[in-house]
């Protein structure tokens, strides 16, 4: 079995769901906890890193209900999928947009955190497609 098929399995969903939620964590406790050392470092302003954190612990919540359960409840899963392709959309919008401007750490920053979640979102996208003829609660 490939890795691309490992991942997309249901019990591979489960663990990108799980990898989906410690990243989401992790970036939401960075943002609320280091507001004002982030917002220099990255050239972006603690209003929109505050913002980021919280919405961050609504989808951390999301993500690991559906990585507790057996079968994801395909609705919500495809919110979460959606919200992941918004998150890199806003991640190039900052980074191209002009309305900010980051500093080059913020930049490779953004980059990266597009670069991430947009392999989780495929990842994501990818076993719903696969289980779409599965039963899903």
């Amino acid at each position: 079995m490939s890795l691309i098929s490992s991942l997309t399995s249901p019990s591979g969903l489960r663990r990108v769901l799980w990898a989906d939620a410690l990243s989401g964590s992790g970036s939401a406790a960075l943002h609320l906890v280091l507001t004002g050392s982030l917002s220099s470092l990255l050239g972006l302003p603690g209003a929109l890193l505050i913002g980021s954190g919280i919405s961050l612990l609504a989808y951390v919540a999301l993500a690991g209900s559906l990585a507790l359960q057996t079968v994801p409840y395909r609705a919500l899963l495809g919110a979460l999928v959606l919200g992941n392709f918004a998150w890199v959309i806003g991640c190039l919008a900052l980074l191209f947009g002009g309305l900010v401007s980051p500093t080059p750490l913020g930049q490779a920053y953004l980059v990266v955190q597009a670069v991430a979640v947009l392999v989780l979102a495929e990842l994501q996208w990818m076993a719903m497609r696969r289980t779409r003829g599965a039963t899903m609660a």
